[in-house]
């Protein structure tokens, strides 16, 4: 994107990012008792694959070396994770020699679910791959395989992991694993928590949109990416998001292009986790900004991106991850950890937020919250307000998927109402904008707050009047109320890219009607007028009262 910065110039920064840094690790005691009662919660997880047939330089042994300096790095920084292990790698002698030699008190042993030719022999079935590791997803994920066949893989693994171990794992993670998939684990093996790759499109073959962004949830019964509204429809196993998206330009990294970029706290990547004043504002960041329930990241890096690639990355992260743990910032917990806390604190899915107030060589701030019932994101930019992303959750949704004729990708979706990404282009970025006699408001700061259980309140000072824009958003609603002096005739106002296929079937003053991939959905005004706009927008909602509020 034409206005996302310059990542060289980010070193210019870094000795700010730094100082402050080194204040927050002199914390107070009034500091640790927010990091306390909010946890901050910080994963590091590594699997392993035991070959890479894409690279015939990316040997068995160079594989192995990866993990083997892995471990060696979290241990110089006093750090324990979690490593998930490859049916494959799980089989190799070396692997489990040097797993074995890791304390069960910092450290996890678990599975990574991508399917591998020795995995499905075992199993008795009939290789369908290219290569002993295929990444096609109609191979690589349980999504390929039948409903008996997915049990036939899980009881074999789990079988031979408690030869190996003398456990079942705890933890099984994929950058997909199916609801039916992960059902049978709990039920026949206890598991206690998973984890699935971040929202992306297209990456390896298969699409991740529209889902609870960051985190974790309890998905549905029957659709392990949609969280699920009530619990009775819940799996009881949490599903924790990767990765660590960068909050502000992740979401529209690549757009107008063939694929999707990746800004995230990844080593390897040189414009996000491999860039030391990256790195520092992110944990500042995660450390300081508005929460709600708890803040949660995932570090680390597969095997197959090899030890050269994210040393340097890794040796930026595990030091300023121990610090801030020894600051009591933020604390360090396996996978398995995580999962039997979250289900101890949690029975339904709980709202939670990331919010970044303080961007990198922009003047951009962002929210991203979640709840069981939907996901949004504002971006403030340039001192204007957009809504770029707003979808709903529905556990009814089958995660059932076939590959797509046309693009031959897999996609899991929920429903939308705003997509800033899909309904944009390289000329126009999709989004609900406010607006006042037809021009954007501009505003300054906004102030952003959690204090109140299960609520995020932002309150936004405009520039031009004596006013201030109002937000509060709860696990069920979204609300603004304009205060003081409010600009004449203000509105919300979406506009998209001319080719964006909306899902709107009918637009009523309360209510909108919507269809998407074969479920009808719809949203209603508690307080607002929704209409069709005749200059050419998808959509306008005029307040009631100065105050707009939708029930979702």
């Amino acid at each position: 994107m034409k206005d996302e910065p310059n990542y060289r110039t980010m070193k210019k920064t870094i000795t700010v990012f730094l100082l402050s840094l080194f204040g927050i690790v002199d914390s107070s005691a009034q500091q640790r008792r927010i990091a306390t009662a909010r946890p901050h919660i910080v994963n590091i997880v590594n699997f392993i694959r035991l070959l890479e047939p894409r690279d015939s330089a990316i040997t068995e042994d160079v594989l192995y070396q990866t993990v083997v300096n892995q471990i060696k790095l979290m241990r110089k920084n006093r750090l324990g994770g979690t490593f998930l292990l490859q049916y494959d790698a799980l089989m190799d002698p070396r692997y489990q020699r040097l797993l074995k030699t890791l304390p069960d008190s910092n450290f996890e042993i678990g599975g990574w679910w991508e399917i591998t030719q020795p995995h499905v022999e075992r199993a008795g079935l009939k290789w369908r791959g290219r290569y002993p590791w295929d990444w096609d997803a109609n191979v690589d994920f349980s999504t390929g395989y039948t409903k008996e066949e997915r049990e036939k893989l899980v009881d074999v693994y789990f079988e031979e992991f408690k030869k190996i171990f003398g456990h079942y794992p705890a933890s099984v993670g994929s950058w997909f694993i199916d609801s039916y998939t992960l059902d049978y684990m709990y039920r026949k093996y206890g598991i206690t928590a998973t984890c699935n790759c971040k929202d992306q499109i297209g990456t390896d073959g298969y699409t991740l949109w529209g889902g609870y962004w960051n985190q974790a949830y309890y998905p549905s019964q029957r659709n392990a990416y949609m969280p699920a509204q009530t619990e009775a429809a819940q799996l009881p196993v949490p599903v924790f998001r990767m990765l660590g998206s960068d909050p502000i330009r992740q979401y529209e990294s690549g757009l107008g292009s063939n694929g999707q970029g990746v800004i995230t706290l990844e080593p390897v990547y040189p414009h996000g986790g491999g860039d030391s004043a990256w790195v520092h504002w992110y944990f500042d960041q995660f450390a300081h900004g508005a929460c709600m329930a708890y803040a949660y990241v995932q570090a680390g890096q597969e095997n197959s991106f090899t030890w050269p690639a994210m040393e340097k990355g890794l040796g930026i992260q595990l030091p300023l991850i121990a610090r801030m743990r020894d600051s009591g910032l933020l604390q360090t917990q396996t996978l398995g950890q995580s999962g039997r806390w979250f289900r101890q604190q949690f029975k339904v899915t709980p709202p939670t937020s990331v919010t970044v107030v303080n961007d990198l060589n922009s003047d951009r701030k962002t929210i991203w919250f979640d709840s069981r019932y939907f996901r949004m994101s504002i971006l403030w930019d340039k001192g204007t307000l957009r809504i770029r992303d707003l979808h709903l959750f529905d556990e009814n949704i089958s995660d059932d998927i076939k590959k797509d004729s046309v693009t031959g990708s897999y996609a899991l979706l929920t429903l939308p109402i705003v997509d800033g990404f899909v309904w944009s282009d390289k000329t126009h970025l999709a989004g609900l904008r406010l607006k006042a006699s037809g021009q954007d408001v501009a505003g300054g700061l906004p102030v952003i707050s959690d204090s109140v259980p299960g609520k995020l309140h932002i309150s936004w000072p405009l520039t031009a009047t004596k006013a201030t824009l109002s937000i509060d958003i709860d696990e069920k609603h979204f609300s603004m109320h304009m205060e003081g002096q409010a600009p004449k005739d203000w509105f919300l106002e979406l506009t998209t890219a001319k080719r964006a296929e909306l899902p709107f079937q009918s637009i009523a003053p309360h209510v909108i009607r919507a269809t998407f991939h074969g479920t009808d959905y719809m949203i209603r005004t508690v307080r607002g007028i929704f209409e069709k706009p005749d200059n050419g927008a998808a959509l306008k909602i005029e307040p009631e009262q100065q105050s707009i509020e939708i029930e979702l």
